[in-house]
């Protein structure tokens, strides 16, 4: 037996379920594929992790009706901090002086993953879950991916299949498409703390010898701390005790919001900037950290991916209504050439901003500090910065209900 579709969207994440919510109500018939159950993912301790949601991607959750039943869930980002520890270069981005409520917001990925998921299967979005894609068969007409559910071996059939499975893709290595990796040396270590002094929704971005170390606000008295250091100093600090962990980033961050304690547990990931060589197969296109993984540096991954969802989303809306094949190859590679100039931009401004303050040459420690203080003092640099951290600088339209 196999089931026909317009669209298969391979993964049940954060890419995945809002592409499948942008394209509810267009007419097009989509089935959704997760190999983990949403058990699993909720229980995840990746769902620990912060995600910094720029004011550009609340607008987009909002157009998508994802935003309403998470911002209970989300802390508003009202000023941010950037200094470059042991020199005098600082500069504070705010909301009140750019005219807008917040700079962005912060939100575990749990809380908004598990809404979601919830969202798009109460839309009768057909999914599979839990199932693994093993194969895919292409032709001129479709592809056909087959799956293994509890052990039965299920065909599906659509016009394109999008790949939103994450950094480990499946769909990726089935289409044979290469990555580019750029090991950083660093490692990415992720908590919780409590602060005795309230942060009045600050964000703190302070940039070390090992790497930056950023402290977003949660709730008054809590803040998401990702902390990033090269590999040795890592494995050391995750293998000390609480106290001891809490005193090295007491040091290292000091004491801006008072006293830190630990609330939550440490977790490490490695920090590679990865791309994909090309974004497309036939009849497929791959979306999200399928394509990207980026340095945490600037808060971006998840900005840059919804990105992607909503491009693709309007584009296979209007696709669709024109009454194109929404596989055709000409058709996907305009979405590709769409997409890759936001990818350059992002990209290269996070590799480039660990680069540069990763650097402890003299000359270039003075001239980043030097610069970080004349942006503090130019009202229309600081606005540039801001309109890019907040994601306002894309020119995306909106997908309209």
């Amino acid at each position: 037996m196999q089931d026909d579709y317009d669209l298969l969207i391979g993964g049940g994440g954060l890419a995945g379920n809002c592409l499948a919510l942008a394209l509810k109500d267009c007419g097009l018939n989509v089935a959704l594929i997760e190999a983990v159950s949403r058990q699993q993912l909720h229980d995840s301790p990746a769902g620990d992790r912060a995600l910094a949601l720029s004011a550009g991607t609340v607008i987009m959750l909002e157009t998508l009706g994802i935003w309403e039943e998470i911002k209970t869930k989300a802390t508003a980002i009202k000023t941010i901090h950037i200094s470059d520890k042991g020199h005098f270069g600082k500069m504070r981005l705010s909301a009140k002086q750019q005219g807008v409520t917040a700079l962005g917001y912060v939100i575990a990925a749990r809380d908004i993953e598990t809404p979601i998921a919830q969202m798009a299967n109460d839309a009768g979005i057909r999914q599979f879950c839990p199932a693994r894609i093993e194969s895919l068969n292409i032709n001129n007409e479709t592809i056909q991916v087959n799956l293994k559910q509890e052990e039965k071996l299920i065909k599906l059939s659509a016009k394109l299949l999008v790949g939103a499975d994450g950094g480990q893709s499946t769909i990726r290595k089935l289409l044979e498409i290469a990555q580019h990796k750029t090991d950083y040396g660093q490692t990415a270590i992720i908590t919780t703390v409590k602060t005795t002094k309230a942060h009045h929704n600050r964000a703190y971005e302070r940039f070390t010898r090992s790497g930056p170390l950023a402290l977003l606000p949660i709730d008054c008295y809590h803040s998401a701390v990702v902390w990033t250091r090269n590999h040795e100093e890592a494995k050391a600090l995750l293998s000390v005790s609480e106290t001891e962990f809490i005193n090295h980033l007491q040091q290292c961050f000091g004491y801006r919001l008072g006293e830190l304690s630990l609330t939550a547990t440490r977790l490490a990931f490695p920090l590679t900037l990865i791309r994909a060589e090309k974004m497309l197969g036939q009849r497929s296109v791959i979306i999200g950290n399928a394509v990207h993984q980026l340095h945490p540096v600037a808060g971006q991954g998840f900005n840059l991916s919804l990105r992607d969802v909503v491009q693709l989303a309007e584009m296979l809306i209007e696709q669709y209504q024109l009454g194109h094949d929404i596989g055709d190859a000409n058709f996907l590679q305009t979405y590709a050439k769409t997409r890759t100039q936001d990818h350059n931009k992002v990209i290269n401004f996070t590799h480039s901003v660990v680069k540069i303050f990763s650097n402890q040459l003299l000359p270039l420690t003075a001239l980043r500090n030097s610069g970080l203080t004349l942006l503090d003092h130019i009202p229309a640099a600081k606005s540039l910065l801001a309109a890019h951290a907040m994601g306002l600088s894309e020119g995306l339209s909106l997908i309209r209900k």
